[in-house]
């Protein structure tokens, strides 16, 4: 019932750009905190971006200037607008969904590469 599929990954040169989105079904998703993660093998997963309910925002300070974060309650979505992307930003992107701690959805994943 409850479901979060990311769409929008793929490879791309340094310098480029991506638009991720994450499309949500069965939850009430106006009252959801919607956040993406990223992870790369035999690292630690990372908080990317957050919004909020209300529509407060928060970055990860390699992102900040680059990324933007945005939802459409009307549509059920959140995407991620990813500007200037490096090598680095090479990773699997989740999105997840909270609306108190430990109620955590989590989406399959979308891969981005950044290469040339």
């Amino acid at each position: 019932q409850v479901q979060l599929v990311e769409s929008g990954g793929g490879l791309v040169q340094p310098g480029g750009s991506l638009r991720l989105s994450c499309a949500a079904s069965g939850i009430v998703f106006r009252l959801y905190t919607m956040t993406w993660y990223r992870q790369v093998p035999g690292k630690q997963r990372e908080l990317v971006a957050r919004i909020t309910y209300g529509g407060s925002t928060t970055y990860v300070d390699s992102v900040k200037g680059r990324f933007t974060i945005s939802r459409d309650n009307a549509k059920n979505t959140v995407d991620l607008q990813m500007n200037s992307l490096k090598p680095e930003d090479t990773a699997v992107y989740y999105c997840n969904a909270r609306i108190t701690v430990g109620t955590d959805t989590w989406g399959q994943g979308t891969q981005v590469t950044v290469s040339s």
